[in-house]
């Protein structure tokens, strides 16, 4: 059983530090080269910070903290690190004046320091963050599932390249991904916590896509938190259901758990972000200067998600802690649980 930090027991990993460290970056070299080709995607380089006040840092669920500094050759402006570049990427699709069916990707390094720390949560957080522009009429469920069947191919021929190179590493994943909404899921485990459902629908089928997450369910409460600006969790859906955005899941062997690999969704229009900005309670941010662009018809319509990088390189190299293959910070405790554990943090 996993201890209170979700590591397991008699753990043994399969690859030294050395041939992890080389691992890594073949997972995201192989990675990325295909993801690029499979949406069409050109690579860009990304801020690692953007200024406060405008409406472009993610705010995640609301109530975590960026980290805020100033910039004293620029009036002392106040700026703070990114936490994912949602809403950036849609800026620059604009600004670059890319067209539909075109995309970008970059490499985004993230700090978030309110993350409860476990083996799969860091306060550094390093994905890739893709986006695309798609046309009004694109914005659908089947336009959805089928950019997520194309990153999970992906994924697919990854595990199957780095499986080529380490013989103690065998392919586990299944031919086809599973599409579920979180309204199934509720109906079929109403006694069950969201985290326990993922846990159930994955441990079955081994690669999940769960389809509209943010809104409330009919048990009054939403499978999961989304902010209100860049995804799109109210739409109606033609099977009753609301939303086009959802979550990736894979079946970690190693931590005998759901395991959350890539968030992603079709972004909001103008009306669904007036909606959803008025279900929290936020329509003060329409005086922003990104969500007056969008109200203002300034920015294509587009999906995109994030894909985690250390996420994927520990699915793929079977490791049991993030820090095995990302450089963290780690309370004593915890390191010292690890070493207990045979984990070796980098």
């Amino acid at each position: 059983m996993p201890n209170r930090w979700g590591l397991p027991a008699n753990y043994r990993p399969l690859l030294s530090i050395h041939q992890i460290e080389a691992a890594i970056k073949d997972v995201k070299d192989f990675f990325e080269r295909n993801l690029a080709q499979a949406l069409n995607l050109q690579r860009v380089t990304a801020p690692l910070f953007v200024r406060s006040g405008t409406g472009v840092n993610d705010d995640l669920n609301g109530i975590e903290r960026p980290v805020r500094f100033r910039v004293k050759d620029d009036g002392d402006c106040e700026v703070e690190i990114v936490q994912s570049l949602a809403k950036w990427k849609r800026l620059a699709l604009a600004r670059y004046r890319f067209a539909p069916g075109e995309g970008i990707y970059t490499d985004m390094n993230a700090v978030r320091p309110d993350e409860t720390l476990d083996a799969i949560h860091s306060i550094y957080v390093d994905q890739w963050d893709w986006e695309k522009i798609i046309r009004p009429e694109e914005r659908n469920r089947e336009i959805l599932e089928a950019t997520v069947r194309a990153i999970y191919d992906v994924i697919c021929r990854t595990e199957f390249h780095i499986a080529s190179q380490f013989s103690s590493i065998r392919p586990i994943l299944p031919e086809e991904i599973l599409f579920v909404t979180t309204e199934e899921l509720c109906r079929l485990y109403p006694k069950l916590t969201p985290r326990e459902r993922e846990d159930r629908i994955v441990r079955e089928h081994k690669a999940v896509f769960i389809l509209g997450i943010g809104g409330v369910l009919a048990d009054g409460q939403p499978h999961d938190g989304r902010a209100p600006d860049y995804d799109d969790w109210t739409t109606l859906r033609p099977d009753g259901g609301r939303g086009l955005n959802g979550d990736i899941f894979l079946w970690n062997p190693v931590l005998q758990r759901a395991f959350e690999i890539s968030s992603m969704g079709i972004r909001v229009d103008a009306p669904t972000l007036l909606e959803q900005l008025k279900i929290r309670g936020l329509e003060h941010r329409t005086s922003l200067p990104f969500h007056r662009m969008l109200l203002d018809g300034g920015l294509p319509q587009t999906m995109g998600g994030g894909i985690g990088q250390s996420r994927l390189a520990m699915f793929f190299l079977r490791t049991a802690h993030v820090g095995e293959v990302s450089v963290g910070i780690w309370p004593e405790a915890m390191q010292k649980a690890c070493e207990e554990a045979n984990i070796s943090l980098l």
